[in-house]
């Protein structure tokens, strides 16, 4: 809220209150009325634009008067074989300046042992099989530990409304899906990736990349751009922008999909190569893959390799045309609006997914609840409502 909870921020220090335990957040809202409505924003640290685009998302929609929680938590349920837990990057007190410079009010930064209690907890929320293709393909049981640790800091947080980014777009249908299904008294917002100026998408993983290996992972948004255009140009839109939070108009499925795949395929020939996992067009609502006769909307997604380092990216797509006078609420079958599009400006199953090499020990889990949009925020202006 703003003026802050706290009055007494000392010099130099963000002006956020940091609350280190469950016991010190429920004594600091307990301090405080909040006349407002309360917002959450799920992170495992590590901020960057991407996150702070969140984090102000949560403040337009909740106002002055409202609160803004920023939660920090490396979940170790999220980390598969292979995923080194000790490797994800702790910054906690960069993360307080990014927090506080973006609108929170409070970061929680529980220890393990306040988010599970006893050691790991033997009833887990199960992603069920929207959870076992592409990324729950690759990772498995990844998406268990994620819908775990979100209902957990669900309940410790209790928010009226919760940002999540679409750059982890399977993470956050099947969070909508969990929400719906199991009547979480919670409103998800969807919040637009953030992207570099060359297209990059913003990713605590980036810092992994050496100068080579991220001029290579440009193909992951070159093909994803890539298919998109082709699309444009089957449906007759080429040259024309998007309403801004509107996914792009294109048509032919299968058109997209092949653009996607010829750049994917270019990019697997340079030096370091790209390992690709998979390209898939899918339906947000189920990750299901979309026939060549879709109409509606779809995301455009990729995982690939480049060095030891694994990315994900995606684009969100319009096949046909919108029904006449219906306003898009995008994927969220939650009653949340959506914002859509990419701040660029611009089981394996199902014809247009490519398996690849998933080999690769130490790569960094997920980066959780959280999101990502390009460097320059356009939240403000998108976000009425909102979108890891």
């Amino acid at each position: 809220m703003s003026p802050k909870l706290w009055d007494q921020a000392r010099p130099g220090e963000p002006d956020v209150e940091l609350c280190g335990s469950r016991a010190d957040f429920d004594r600091t809202l307990a301090q405080f009325a909040v006349p407002g409505r309360t917002a959450v924003v799920m992170t495992m640290g590590a901020l960057h634009q991407g996150h702070a685009s969140l984090i102000r998302a949560a403040r337009e929609r909740v106002g002055a008067k409202g609160l803004v929680t920023v939660t920090v938590f490396v979940n170790p349920l999220q980390f598969g074989a292979g995923e080194d837990l000790d490797r994800y990057p702790r910054t906690l007190d960069a993360d307080l300046r990014v927090a506080a410079e973006a609108g929170a009010d409070i970061v929680l930064a529980p220890p393990v042992e306040d988010v599970y209690p006893g050691g790991e907890p033997q009833v887990r929320v199960a992603a069920g099989p929207m959870g076992e293709v592409f990324e729950g393909a690759s990772r498995p049981g990844h998406f268990d530990g994620v819908l775990t640790v979100v209902a957990k800091l669900l309940h410790l947080t209790r928010p009226d409304v919760a940002f999540f980014g679409e750059k982890d777009a399977q993470q956050l249908a099947l969070i909508r899906r969990m929400v719906r299904d199991l009547n979480f008294p919670v409103e998800i917002v969807g919040v637009p990736t953030v992207r570099e100026g060359d297209g990059l998408a913003l990713s605590s993983r980036n810092r992994y990349l050496s100068d080579q290996e991220r001029a290579t992972a440009l193909s992951l948004s070159r093909a994803l751009f890539a298919g998109r255009d082709a699309g444009a140009l089957a449906a007759g839109t080429a040259g024309q922008h998007a309403v801004p939070g509107d996914p792009a108009p294109v048509a032919a499925p299968a058109t997209v999909r092949g653009a996607a795949r010829a750049a994917l395929a270019e990019a697997a020939d340079v030096e370091p190569p790209l390992v690709l996992d998979y390209v898939a067009l899918v339906d947000p609502s189920d990750f299901t893959e979309v026939p060549d006769d879709f109409a509606g909307e779809a995301v455009l997604a990729v995982a690939a390799r480049v060095g030891a380092t694994r990315l994900i990216d995606n684009i969100r797509l319009r096949f046909g045309s919108r029904p006449a006078g219906r306003e898009h609420t995008g994927a969220d079958h939650t009653g949340a609006d959506h914002t859509g599009a990419d701040r660029t400006g611009a089981g394996h199953t199902g014809a247009g997914h490519i398996a690849a090499d998933r080999t690769g020990a130490g790569e960094p889990a997920a980066e959780h609840p959280g999101g990502e949009r390009p460097a320059t925020d356009h939240a403000s202006a998108e976000h009425a409502r909102s979108t890891a």
